[in-house]
């Protein structure tokens, strides 16, 4: 490996080395008030945006597939379209996959910091993860506050000053330990006008007596939707006036594309059409000799319309002349037992290669997922995903259902925690 070839990392590397992202990190441990994150977007060119999400094994045979078209590609990097230690169990499947395939690749990570201790530094050493960006956006929680909306913490909520201060401690402890591996750091910073426009300097000093290696000032971006939509992006003059400001603390990087959780090929590179059918068609779910059914969540069979957790009995369905055809109908373990229970459900479904549900908790989409089974959160007609997921087809986003939103109880909305 060499490290001089990392694109982000280095302007005469940019033009001769690509890099690709591998989209496996949905959720995110935070909200920023500048974000929005969009798992089915072609259109934008932003972070938290991205054409599909990947389970590890998808990510590692997609991996393999696009090096064959795109030549160059030197760092693998997981970028989201969340945060890849909210998702801590895929990011690092993924890493040891494509480290055990390609032992010559860079790999990168670019995070908000907030779960990556205690976990997860010394594995990341270990796989020999040369690279992680951290986003660094105040070092003053009363100016972290304005940023972000809530933090979750092992399943605790944060907001307000307790939010901005548990963040804080978390990124400067992550830098810390980094450094202390010999990991390349580089620091993202989100430049909000009025926010923390006059306070990036003082994060340039922070980060500096930290010992990262390089920051990235970056000018919000404008995302429509989010409480700073109405916030007008800084101007590049302002721009370039605040990195030869904060040059005195830290070396600055001013070719950043801002890229998608999905991109590949060189830096500033459009999205091909040919890859992103390629990472489509890694995403869908296709039936096997092993794995020729899908199992559905439902009171009558019907529609998807139960939790996976409050589901007494799962639908297994498999598919007929293109037509989905029922199987059988299969009783779940009892609630009540925790982990095993959850062990107990995917070897329930171990001939099946997706799961249908109306929503899931962490817990249970971890051990489905671990199982090699996909989660479909959606709402409508069982016949309809169960045909979609058969053919090799995504499953519409318009069926899709964002876990959360479901209703059923006023701590279910809007707090981050998810529901199932």
């Amino acid at each position: 490996m060499n490290i001089d070839h990392h694109p982000c990392f280095s302007k005469e590397a940019r033009h001769r080395f690509g890099r690709i992202h591998l989209p496996v990190a949905p959720k995110c441990n935070m909200q920023c008030n500048y974000c929005n994150r969009d798992f089915e977007c072609v259109n934008e060119s932003r972070p938290g945006v991205a054409g599909a999400v990947l389970l590890p094994r998808q990510a590692a045979a997609y991996l393999d597939t696009v090096l064959t078209k795109i030549g160059n590609i030197a760092v693998v990097g997981i970028a989201g379209p969340g945060d890849p230690f909210a998702n801590g169990e895929a990011t690092m499947e993924t890493l040891r996959l494509v480290r055990e395939r390609h032992p010559e690749m860079l790999l990168c990570l670019a995070t908000n910091g907030l779960g990556l201790t205690p976990y997860y530094i010394d594995e990341l050493a270990l796989l020999k993860i040369s690279h992680v960006t951290l986003t660094v956006n105040a070092v003053d929680p009363e100016i972290g506050q304005k940023i972000y909306a809530w933090a979750r913490v092992n399943q605790h909520m944060y907001r307000g000053l307790d939010a901005a201060r548990i963040i804080l401690e978390r990124q400067l402890e992550g830098i810390r330990r980094l450094k202390e591996k010999g990991i390349v750091v580089k620091i993202n910073t989100v430049v909000i006008p009025g926010v923390n426009d006059g306070h990036v300097a003082a994060i340039a000093r922070t980060v500096s007596m930290l010992k990262a290696d390089i920051m990235n000032c970056i000018p919000m971006v404008h995302v429509a939707g989010t409480p700073f939509a109405g916030i007008a992006p800084p101007m590049e003059e302002t721009m370039r006036t605040l990195r030869g400001e904060i040059s005195l603390y830290m070396p600055q990087m001013a070719h950043c594309h801002r890229c998608r959780a999905d991109a590949a090929g060189l830096l500033g590179e459009g999205q091909d059409a040919e890859i992103q059918a390629l990472l489509k068609r890694a995403a869908a779910t296709t039936a096997t000799a092993e794995r020729p059914y899908v199992a559905v969540a439902s009171r009558e069979g019907i529609f998807v319309n139960q939790h996976l957790g409050e589901a007494a009995s799962l639908w297994i369905f498999g598919l007929q002349g293109g037509k989905a055809d029922l199987v059988e109908r299969r009783s779940t373990p009892p609630a009540g037992g925790g982990s095993q229970r959850w062990a107990a459900m995917a070897e329930l479904m171990s001939d099946c290669s997706a799961v249908l549900t109306s929503g899931i908790g962490a817990a249970p989409q971890q051990m489905m997922e671990a199982a090699q089974i996909r989660v479909v959160v959606m709402e409508g007609m069982a016949t309809e995903g169960v045909e979609t997921i058969l053919s090799g087809r995504e499953v519409p986003k318009i069926l899709r259902k964002t876990p959360g939103i479901c209703g059923l109880g006023k701590s279910c909305r809007g707090n981050g925690m998810g529901c199932g």
